[in-house]
């Protein structure tokens, strides 16, 4: 390398609009306020369909047919009980343990006791996909059961997969609009292309590492404040204001103190994102369900100030905080259930960069010192 001044090459940092793969599994535009699945629009997919259905389409690039379906769903429903030694290693957790660190090393442990975890042939990673995608909802709930000093519950028969979550969350059977609400939940947030939990999972994948290793590093991703936890941050805003006839002093005087308003913008849609919507609906009938609308009612009133006055809409994070609330899910447990909604979508990459694998290995732009000689310790 010569001394001197030479042409800086252009950096884009945080990769930001460099396309790293070709995918087949998510468009997004974020101008347009589009958001689809293997092609399916979210609305249609929202409306119609179930988590179930939507991990298998994620999976296999198609929609099922009744069998099909019959049969994925039957395997979520077996994978969805823990194993013995998953079970004990949550029991054997502090109880003040940050939840997503308990998964993180929870999945990590499930590895450990898959006999197909080194097992690379596509019939046998698809298999670990269903497994992890069940497992996934079924720690985070045995990770609340075990914080709150409850029993661990395991599925039960007969119940969706939605459903069961959220029996195994709160150890009773859920009204239909709180199935309805995990559902949700579940598939909204099942895939959003190549944001950074994806990518990281993408980049351990294509090292050929095993799964397990890949989604491990995708939570670990998803637990940085700067990906997962927006909501987190909605509901604490929620309790700090505490009525609807708060809510325009609290924006005022955040305004004038240039604080941040939680859960409006996204990096990637310039206008509505599409997810929002189904999630303010469902929460404004949870809230009358609950006989407690105050905290839809204040969200309302909080999109309908901020709105006009920094022109940004509200984002996915926005109403699910609420809409969690009233799901009897604890605030600390939000990441958590985005990850358990996520695992389809970092699987279903983790199989598409299998499929066709390159390690993933960009270069940096140095600007450190030019070479220099190498000085005894006595002339330092």
């Amino acid at each position: 390398m010569s001394e001197g001044k030479e042409a800086k090459p252009d950096v884009a940092k945080g990769l930001k609009g460099i396309k790293a793969a070709d995918s087949s599994v998510c468009y997004i535009s974020g101008e347009e306020g589009i958001l689809l699945y293997r092609g399916y629009n979210i609305h249609d997919l929202a409306e119609n369909t179930d988590f179930e259905e939507v991990a298998y389409l994620l999976f296999k690039g198609e929609l099922p047919n009744e069998k099909e379906l019959k049969e994925f769903s039957a395997l979520m429903a077996e994978y969805q009980t823990l194993p013995p030694q998953l079970k004990e290693f949550v029991k054997s957790l502090p109880r003040d343990v940050i939840p997503m660190t308990a998964l993180r090393s929870a999945i990590s442990i499930a590895g450990v006791y898959d006999s197909e975890a080194e097992d690379e042939s596509t019939e046998a990673n698809f298999r670990k996909a269903i497994r992890l995608t069940s497992l996934m909802a079924t720690l985070v709930a045995a990770i609340r059961r075990h914080r709150d000093g409850d029993e661990i519950l395991d599925p039960k028969p007969g119940l969706s997969f939605a459903a069961n979550t959220m029996f195994m969350l709160n150890g009773v059977e859920p009204t239909e609009d709180e199935t309805k609400a995990m559902d949700l939940l579940l598939i909204l947030h099942a895939e959003h292309g190549f944001n950074a939990s994806t990518f990281t999972a993408r980049v351990i994948s294509a090292t050929l590492s095993d799964i397990y290793s890949a989604i491990t590093g995708a939570i670990g991703a998803l637990k940085g404040k700067l990906h997962g936890g927006a909501n987190i941050e909605v509901i604490k805003t929620l309790h700090e204001i505490g009525s609807v006839e708060k809510v325009e002093e609290w924006v005022q005087e955040t305004r004038a103190n240039k604080g941040k308003f939680m859960g409006f913008g996204h990096a990637v849609y310039q206008v509505e994102d599409p997810r929002a919507r189904h999630l303010k609906s469902l929460s404004k009938r949870l809230g009358i369900e609950k006989g407690d609308p105050v905290w839809y009612d204040m969200s309302e009133k909080m999109e309908e100030t901020i709105k006009p006055l920094i022109n940004k809409n509200c984002n996915v994070d926005f109403y699910s905080a609420s809409l969690q609330y009233y799901m009897g899910i604890p605030k600390e447990l939000f990441t958590c259930i985005f990850a358990a909604s996520r695992i389809a979508g970092w699987c279903a990459h983790v199989l598409e960069q299998w499929a066709d694998n390159k390690i993933i290995r960009p270069s940096s732009n140095y600007t450190g010192q030019a070479e220099r000689p190498y000085l005894p310790i006595s002339a330092r």
